[in-house]
Protein backbone atom coordinates (compact mmCIF):
# COMPACT_ATOMS: atom_id res chain seq x y z
CA UNK A 1 0.00 0.00 0.00
CA UNK A 2 1.46 3.38 -1.17
CA UNK A 3 1.08 6.84 0.72
CA UNK A 4 1.59 9.84 -1.51
CA UNK A 5 1.21 13.45 0.03
CA UNK A 6 0.97 16.61 -2.54
CA UNK A 7 0.76 20.35 -2.30
CA UNK A 8 -2.89 21.10 -2.96
CA UNK A 9 -4.01 22.04 -6.41
CA UNK A 10 -7.31 22.60 -8.01
CA UNK A 11 -7.92 19.33 -8.89
CA UNK A 12 -8.39 18.49 -5.36
CA UNK A 13 -12.15 18.35 -4.43
CA UNK A 14 -12.03 20.82 -1.35
CA UNK A 15 -15.71 21.95 -0.80
CA UNK A 16 -16.31 17.82 -0.03
CA UNK A 17 -13.92 17.71 2.49
CA UNK A 18 -15.50 17.32 6.26
CA UNK A 19 -13.58 16.17 9.46
CA UNK A 20 -15.90 17.25 11.86
CA UNK A 21 -14.35 19.89 12.90
CA UNK A 22 -15.90 23.56 11.42
CA UNK A 23 -12.54 25.58 11.99
CA UNK A 24 -10.51 22.96 9.37
CA UNK A 25 -13.25 22.31 7.40
CA UNK A 26 -13.95 25.98 6.62
CA UNK A 27 -10.01 26.51 6.05
CA UNK A 28 -9.35 24.14 3.92
CA UNK A 29 -12.72 24.37 1.92
CA UNK A 30 -11.96 28.33 1.63
CA UNK A 31 -8.68 29.88 2.68
CA UNK A 32 -5.84 26.93 2.08
CA UNK A 33 -5.52 27.82 -1.50
CA UNK A 34 -5.71 31.52 -1.15
CA UNK A 35 -2.67 30.78 1.58
CA UNK A 36 -0.36 28.76 -0.87
CA UNK A 37 -0.93 31.41 -3.67
CA UNK A 38 -0.20 34.34 -1.37
CA UNK A 39 2.77 32.08 -0.12
CA UNK A 40 1.46 32.07 3.51
CA UNK A 41 1.64 28.32 4.17
CA UNK A 42 2.03 25.11 1.79
CA UNK A 43 -0.88 22.69 2.26
CA UNK A 44 -0.30 19.60 1.64
CA UNK A 45 -2.93 16.49 0.77
CA UNK A 46 -3.26 13.18 0.82
CA UNK A 47 -5.36 12.41 -2.00
CA UNK A 48 -7.69 9.09 -2.52
CA UNK A 49 -6.53 6.77 -5.33
CA UNK A 50 -9.06 9.03 -7.37
CA UNK A 51 -6.94 11.48 -7.46
CA UNK A 52 -9.92 13.78 -6.07
CA UNK A 53 -11.14 13.24 -2.96
CA UNK A 54 -9.17 14.28 0.12
CA UNK A 55 -8.45 12.05 2.97
CA UNK A 56 -6.73 14.19 4.97
CA UNK A 57 -4.15 17.55 4.93
CA UNK A 58 -1.64 19.52 6.83
CA UNK A 59 -0.23 23.19 6.33
CA UNK A 60 3.53 24.31 7.19
CA UNK A 61 4.82 27.56 7.17
CA UNK A 62 7.74 29.24 8.83
CA UNK A 63 7.01 30.70 12.31
CA UNK A 64 9.71 31.73 15.41
CA UNK A 65 9.29 31.70 19.26
CA UNK A 66 10.65 33.76 21.95
CA UNK A 67 13.73 32.54 23.26
CA UNK A 68 12.08 33.06 26.76
CA UNK A 69 9.18 30.17 26.77
CA UNK A 70 11.45 27.30 25.66
CA UNK A 71 12.80 25.31 28.29
CA UNK A 72 15.69 26.24 30.36
CA UNK A 73 17.59 23.27 29.51
CA UNK A 74 17.31 24.06 25.60
CA UNK A 75 17.59 27.85 26.53
CA UNK A 76 21.45 27.53 28.14
CA UNK A 77 22.51 26.17 24.66
CA UNK A 78 21.38 28.98 22.59
CA UNK A 79 23.30 31.99 21.69
CA UNK A 80 22.73 35.06 23.76
CA UNK A 81 21.94 36.71 20.88
CA UNK A 82 18.66 35.87 19.69
CA UNK A 83 15.68 37.13 21.46
CA UNK A 84 13.66 34.52 19.07
CA UNK A 85 14.07 31.01 16.99
CA UNK A 86 13.09 30.33 13.88
CA UNK A 87 10.58 27.04 13.72
CA UNK A 88 8.53 25.52 11.23
CA UNK A 89 4.95 25.59 12.57
CA UNK A 90 2.60 22.14 11.80
CA UNK A 91 -0.62 24.64 11.40
CA UNK A 92 -2.96 22.59 10.69
CA UNK A 93 -3.66 18.83 10.32
CA UNK A 94 -7.15 17.16 9.82
CA UNK A 95 -8.44 13.52 8.12
CA UNK A 96 -11.82 13.41 6.79
CA UNK A 97 -14.01 11.74 9.06
CA UNK A 98 -14.49 9.08 6.52
CA UNK A 99 -10.95 7.77 6.96
CA UNK A 100 -10.31 8.28 10.18
CA UNK A 101 -9.29 5.53 12.41
CA UNK A 102 -7.08 3.75 10.10
CA UNK A 103 -3.92 5.70 11.10
CA UNK A 104 -3.73 8.45 8.67
CA UNK A 105 -3.50 11.38 11.17
CA UNK A 106 0.00 9.35 12.10
CA UNK A 107 1.25 9.02 8.60
CA UNK A 108 0.52 12.58 7.66
CA UNK A 109 2.60 14.05 10.92
CA UNK A 110 5.72 11.84 10.08
CA UNK A 111 5.45 13.29 6.20
CA UNK A 112 4.96 16.70 7.89
CA UNK A 113 7.89 16.05 10.21
CA UNK A 114 10.03 14.56 7.22
CA UNK A 115 9.07 17.90 5.26
CA UNK A 116 10.35 20.19 7.44
CA UNK A 117 13.23 18.10 8.85
CA UNK A 118 14.48 18.15 5.02
CA UNK A 119 13.81 21.98 4.70
CA UNK A 120 15.70 22.86 8.07
CA UNK A 121 18.93 21.57 6.38
CA UNK A 122 19.09 24.31 4.11
CA UNK A 123 16.83 26.98 6.17
CA UNK A 124 17.22 27.16 9.93
CA UNK A 125 14.56 25.88 11.78
CA UNK A 126 15.19 24.42 15.93
CA UNK A 127 11.58 23.14 15.85
CA UNK A 128 8.14 22.07 14.63
CA UNK A 129 5.48 23.89 16.30
CA UNK A 130 2.05 22.95 16.81
CA UNK A 131 -0.76 24.83 18.79
CA UNK A 132 -3.35 22.42 19.10
CA UNK A 133 -6.75 22.80 18.59
CA UNK A 134 -8.52 20.86 21.53
CA UNK A 135 -7.32 18.35 24.07
CA UNK A 136 -7.65 15.49 22.05
CA UNK A 137 -5.28 17.04 19.43
CA UNK A 138 -2.71 17.85 22.30
CA UNK A 139 -3.01 13.78 23.28
CA UNK A 140 -2.14 13.05 19.96
CA UNK A 141 1.01 15.04 19.48
CA UNK A 142 2.23 14.60 23.31
CA UNK A 143 2.00 10.81 22.12
CA UNK A 144 4.51 11.37 19.50
CA UNK A 145 6.88 13.58 22.04
CA UNK A 146 5.73 17.23 21.10
CA UNK A 147 6.20 18.74 24.57
CA UNK A 148 4.34 22.07 26.00
CA UNK A 149 5.53 25.52 25.32
CA UNK A 150 4.70 27.16 29.10
CA UNK A 151 2.53 30.44 29.07
CA UNK A 152 1.62 29.82 25.18
CA UNK A 153 -1.10 26.72 24.76
CA UNK A 154 1.21 25.18 22.12
CA UNK A 155 4.09 22.36 21.37
CA UNK A 156 7.00 21.77 19.77
CA UNK A 157 9.41 18.98 18.85
CA UNK A 158 12.90 19.54 18.41
CA UNK A 159 14.75 19.12 14.88
CA UNK A 160 17.86 17.59 16.89
CA UNK A 161 14.69 15.17 17.78
CA UNK A 162 12.99 15.17 14.80
CA UNK A 163 16.64 14.25 12.94
CA UNK A 164 16.65 10.72 14.76
CA UNK A 165 13.23 10.06 14.38
CA UNK A 166 14.76 9.74 10.43
CA UNK A 167 18.16 8.96 10.69
CA UNK A 168 19.33 7.37 14.21
CA UNK A 169 22.78 6.01 13.28
CA UNK A 170 23.91 8.94 12.07
CA UNK A 171 25.97 11.57 14.40
CA UNK A 172 23.91 14.57 14.46
CA UNK A 173 26.10 17.02 11.99
CA UNK A 174 25.71 14.08 9.48
CA UNK A 175 23.17 13.99 7.01
CA UNK A 176 22.35 10.41 4.50
CA UNK A 177 20.41 9.64 2.19
CA UNK A 178 16.50 9.81 2.60
CA UNK A 179 15.03 6.90 3.05
CA UNK A 180 11.89 7.74 1.37
CA UNK A 181 11.30 7.61 -2.56
CA UNK A 182 10.91 11.28 -3.97
CA UNK A 183 9.42 12.06 -7.42
CA UNK A 184 11.46 13.92 -9.62
CA UNK A 185 9.30 15.14 -11.53
CA UNK A 186 7.75 16.68 -8.45
CA UNK A 187 9.66 17.40 -5.72
CA UNK A 188 7.05 18.17 -3.26
CA UNK A 189 5.75 14.70 -4.07
CA UNK A 190 6.88 12.05 -0.67
CA UNK A 191 6.07 8.68 -1.17
CA UNK A 192 6.58 6.05 2.01
CA UNK A 193 6.19 2.23 0.93
CA UNK A 194 4.60 0.73 3.96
Amino acid sequence: MGFVTVVLNSSHNRKQFSCGNDMLDNYFQKQANQDVKRKLSVCFVLPDSDEITVKGYYTLSNYSIPLDIIPETLKRKMPRSYTSLPTTLLGRLAIASDFKGKGLGKLLLIDALKRSYDSSRSLGSFAVIVDPIDDNATRFYSKYGFNILPDSGKMFLPMKTISQLFYPSLPQSTYGTTPLLYNPKNPYQIIFDY
